[in-house]
């Protein structure tokens, strides 16, 4: 395959597909966000490469570079420090590139901090978003705020340690009881997670802690609150259903009795 995107540990160097392992061997050029930090990989199981410096200061250049070697049939892996390119890490422009060369991408998939952080978090739903790493400026982290104040679902982003107690302080002084989770170093020895409301964890993290943050935000209280009454009219609906009562008529009666639209129980309920 021309064109690898492979994703990396997050923390364990153990935590690596044999996928990946022989790409990696195979490859004739190996881009590396940090080469040091790749070559400490690879070390690790044994694979020497050729690697190349792939990151947001020099990827025009290396996407010029390596697309003609791409387009004649060159093998190029694509790393990140952590987890995989082209999200909050760079890879997008070259994978963008690849394609309208006509150039075969094939990602192989693995470890991720947004999955494994939402899951160890006992906050994870039906659904999420992924905000990538948080404003830095404090206007713009209380406009996310507000975007998120009725939000249903989690979110997970990304936070530095250096910034992560002026983050905590801002949600707690806009919403003191949203459920967070403070993931820390996953997958590392001293991997670290640590849940309660903003304003707990604004006091616990009143300094910045070491490693890298991954934060998982519950949805928000009201919405939480209407979605439980949304699951009772649901079962509600489904009972009337069964008791052989018409499915637009049982929306329609557990809509007047729970204020819920009428349509809305009716399409969820099929």
């Amino acid at each position: 395959m021309p064109l690898a995107v492979c994703a990396t540990p997050i923390g364990n160097l153990d935590d690596i597909t044999l996928r990946v392992l022989e790409e990696l061997r195979r490859a004739d050029v190996v881009l590396a966000e940090d080469t040091r930090h790749t070559r400490g990989l690879l070390e690790r199981h044994g694979i020497s490469a050729r690697l190349l410096s792939y990151h947001e200061h020099n990827e025009a250049a290396r996407v010029a570079e390596l697309l003609p070697r791409l387009e004649a049939g060159g093998r190029v892996a694509l790393v990140s420090d952590a987890g995989l390119p082209g999200i909050s890490d760079p890879g997008a422009r070259l994978v963008r590139a690849a394609r309208a060369a006509g150039v075969q991408v094939t990602v192989l998939p693995g470890a991720s901090a947004v999955e494994t952080a939402l899951v160890t978090s006992g906050l994870a739903e039906s659904r999420y978003a992924f905000l990538g790493f948080l404003p830095r400026r404090a206007a713009e982290l209380e406009q996310l705020w507000q975007e998120l104040e009725r939000w249903p679902w989690p979110v997970v982003a990304f936070e530095s340690p250096q910034r992560l107690p002026r983050s905590l302080r801002s949600l707690a002084a806009f919403e003191a009881e949203r459920q967070v989770a403070v993931c820390r170093e996953l997958t590392k020895r001293f991997e670290e997670v640590v849940r309660g409301a903003a304003r707990e964890l604004a006091q616990r993290f009143d300094a910045p802690p070491k490693g890298e943050i991954t934060l998982v935000l519950g949805p928000a209280a009201e919405s939480a609150e209407n979605g439980e009454a949304e699951e009772r009219a649901l079962a509600a609906v489904a009972e009337l259903v069964e008791a052989g009562v018409p499915r637009k008529r049982a929306a329609e009666v557990v809509s007047k009795l729970a204020g819920i639209s009428r349509n809305r129980l009716y399409k969820a309920s099929l």
